[in-house]
């Protein structure tokens, strides 16, 4: 092992770090020593050095700030102040589920007057034997649409291009998601899965007193500035906006586990009622359910991989400007037209039944039987499904009783091409989402299935189509409890018992586990591939916290006393941690110049006529906003009353997959680690553990697996790297903004903190 250290300093004239070996006498020497103190009884691994690399992602602060102001806020409200504060809450509440319900009437009233104005002028030039016409029709209205959509999308609101969803559910998790609930996107939103953004920019809006350049200052909606109680109005409004376009909202309420699932509503917006058809099952029925259920789950799999490469291919058109967002869109409208006109001339027209219920053949914006090209007395079923809006494709293609209605090559053509168009559409610039077309492709092979199980099973093909729908949506967007609340609301049947099933078997056969390296990989090796913890002192100077303020982007510091006395069994001059102050705090003490002449802790009554716990909660405040003498400088800051004072803390050696848990589960935005073993001269704190450092996977999958021993190398500038240069390691590569290169180009490296990573 000598004889490789010596090679490695001689081939790259720097100084070097081994990882997992003694010292001995370089331990004086901190550019030798290991990455972990021997006494932490850790060792330490590069992937937590490719870890802690990851791009920058704010957490909201849900976890409330227990100090001395909180608690005497608690005991000293009157039962006057927290009716005021539960009333204000209730009127919010009721506010925005009649804003988002009203908003979703007009939306619906909008888009099926528009898409049938489209569809019946079509019809007509269908009818008079003018197809090159009607194409252009189609096409251009369609353009039209489409290029008014992105030019708002891209000009004016960005955040409203997608569905929105994705970003709720991050919000509601605890992702801070700047920009995401203004006006311009309430604006621009569109209908169905959009609505649940709708009801978020209703309910953030209402809850800060409307847009940020005009904001009401009303002294009640204060309660509401802080991210806690701001996220249960947003929750309210996601809600409402799942009720308004599903008619299900208990649906989200499960999805942010903020509830509990009672009686089930009546009817659907979109689906259709099959309340008065008696299913029954029987044994042989759990093999073809349970086939659709596995064959979903691996579908929605497959789509969201499919689904990530495109988006990698758009990601890099959108960064060229805004000429191109318009041009891709354009592009997917133009090929959406011709797919929806042209592939329904490809289908076989079909008799109509003598026995069906509804008009047959009909020329109208909806209906099951549409006739299109075909004679009187028949009907193209592929139209039925394509030429129409995706509401009516829904009710059609999931109508019972119709086991003849659609044809197998019809079914298949559109399963292929909704999947197409699926993954084509979204990541443009218009708001579109997944919702309703992956309903639309499960229930295609939920039909498909059930033609080709006829013969074997008694169940209805519409409620294939259901099973169907509800396994590719439980395999894509690995929803369980909220799926099936959905359905069972929305199809008003509770008798569809094999939907559980559906969800589950869909869930399991292709969910993914934690990942290895979330396993293996512990805390404190993430948190010692980061820079050092910026803590602060129980007293601390002024010009201290502007230095740290200044210099560092972290949005909370530890508070720790240095030389107090210890407990019985440790060691005399340990460092005490007494909890957590958050950047915002800090910034409020220097707005505030809340300073003393003297090094000393304050009285309880200083603090309160100072500050309340409800302006702490905001997270207003800049460093920008703040003016600081020279004379400011030399006084001190009480720390103490401001300090969060039980932050949650886990110990060095818990594992990546547990804090995941528990991040998720409490909604953190710090975890500290703290170290197993204190002693004096040891931090009480080993690191801090936020939402960007358990992103570490994306980096980690392009590390080599399966090696126990990593010496890592600091390489000086200019220091040109070559294979012979390493003789004893078959493989190196090189961390370089966020790319891997392997060395051997004979590139001059012009980045002091690079890192050669070589696996032996």
């Amino acid at each position: 092992m000598e004889g490789d250290s010596s090679l490695l300093e001689e081939a790259t004239a720097g100084p070097k770090l081994e990882v997992g070996e003694e010292g001995g006498d370089l331990e004086n020497n901190t550019l030798h020593q290991p990455l972990l103190k021997r006494n932490r009884a850790l060792s330490s691994n590069p992937l937590a050095l490719v870890g802690a690399k990851v791009s920058h992602i704010e957490s909201l602060d849900y976890e409330i700030n227990e100090n001395e102001l909180f608690k005497h806020d608690w005991r000293s409200r009157s039962k006057f102040q927290v009716l005021q504060y539960i009333f204000c809450k209730w009127t919010l509440a009721l506010l925005v589920g009649l804003l988002t319900g009203l908003i979703a009437t007009f939306i619906n009233l909008a888009v099926e007057n528009i898409a049938g104005y489209k569809i019946l002028a079509v019809v007509r030039f269908i009818e008079n034997k003018r197809y090159l016409t009607g194409l252009a029709y189609f096409t251009g209205a369609n353009i039209l649409l489409t290029l008014f959509a992105a030019v708002l999308c891209v000009c004016f609101a960005p955040t409203a291009a997608g569905p929105g969803i994705p970003e709720v559910k991050a919000y509601l998790n605890g992702v801070d998601t700047p920009n995401m609930f203004g006006i311009t996107t309430l604006i621009v939103k569109g209908k169905k899965g959009h609505l649940v953004h709708i009801g978020c920019c209703i309910a953030s809006l209402l809850a800060q007193g409307g847009p940020d350049n005009y904001r009401l200052k009303w002294r009640w909606l204060r309660h509401f500035n802080n991210d806690r109680d701001r996220r249960d109005i947003i929750t309210c409004g996601a809600s409402s906006g799942v009720c308004a376009a599903f008619r299900s909202p208990r649906a989200f309420i499960e999805i942010c586990n903020s509830g509990k699932c009672g009686l089930f509503g009546k009817g659907g917006l979109i689906m259709f009622d099959v309340s008065d058809v008696v299913v029954t099952y029987h044994v042989m029925d759990v093999i073809p359910i349970t086939m659709v259920g596995i064959l979903g789950g691996i579908l929605g799999s497959l789509y969201n991989y499919l689904l990530h490469k495109v988006l990698v291919v758009y990601n890099l058109i959108n960064q060229k400007g805004r000429i191109h967002k318009l041009l891709l869109a354009l592009t997917v409208s133009v090929f959406t037209s011709v797919c929806l006109y042209g592939l329904p001339f490809l289908a076989k027209c079909q008799p109509c039944h003598p026995s069906a219920r509804e008009i047959c053949p009909t020329n109208t914006g909806s209906g099951n039987f549409k006739q299109f090209n075909c004679p009187d007395g028949h009907y193209n079923d592929l139209a039925t499904l394509l030429f129409t809006t995706n509401d009516d494709a829904v009710r059609n293609i999931f109508s019972s009783n119709t086991p003849e209605e659609f044809q197998t090559a019809s079914l298949l053509i559109f399963f292929v091409l909704y999947c197409i168009l699926g993954l084509v559409t979204f990541g443009i610039a218009v708001p579109s989402g997944l919702f309703l077309p992956i309903i639309l492709m499960g229930s295609a092979y939920g039909r498909l299935l059930g033609i080709a199980m006829r013969s074997y099973t008694k169940i209805d093909q519409g409620l294939y189509a259901v099973l169907g729908a509800a396994s590719l949506m439980a395999g894509s967007m690995r929803m369980t409890v909220s799926l099936c609340v959905i359905f069972l609301e929305l199809t008003n049947n509770l008798l569809l018992l094999p939907i559980t099933m559906i969800v589950l078997l869909a869930c399991l056969s292709w969910t993914q586990i934690p990942e290895p390296w979330m396993r293996n990989l512990t805390v404190g090796e993430l948190a010692d591939a980061k820079p050092p913890v910026v803590t602060l002192c129980g007293v601390e100077k002024v010009s201290r916290i502007v230095e740290v303020l200044k210099n560092t982007t972290h949005n909370a510091f530890p508070v720790v006393d240095e030389r107090v006395v210890p407990p019985m069994g440790l060691a005399i001059g340990s460092t005490e941690l007494h909890g957590l102050i958050l950047r915002a705090h800090l910034a409020q003490v220097l707005k505030k110049k809340w300073f003393l002449t003297e090094k000393r802790r304050t009285e309880d009554w200083e603090v309160r006529e100072r500050f309340d716990w409800v302006e702490l909660a905001e997270r207003d405040g800049t460093m920008e906003e703040v003016a600081v003498t020279s004379d400011e400088m030399e006084m001190y800051v009480d720390l103490h009353p401001l300090t969060n004072t039980t932050p949650y803390t886990v110990m060095e050696d818990m594992s990546v997959a547990k804090a995941m848990v528990l991040f998720r589960q409490v909604g953190l935005r710090h975890m500290l680690i703290v170290p197993r073993y204190h002693e004096a001269g040891v931090p009480p704190v080993a690191g801090i553990l936020t939402r960007q450092d358990l992103r570490a996977h994306e980096k980690l999958m392009m590390t080599a697996a399966g090696t126990n021993t990593f010496h890592i190398v600091a390489i000086p500038i200019s220091t040109p790297l070559k294979n012979s240069s390493f003789p004893r390691y078959r493989h190196f590569k090189v961390y370089h903004s966020g790319l891997w290169r392997a060395p051997g180009d004979e590139q001059q490296l012009m980045r002091a903190e690079e890192e050669v990573i070589g696996i032996k």
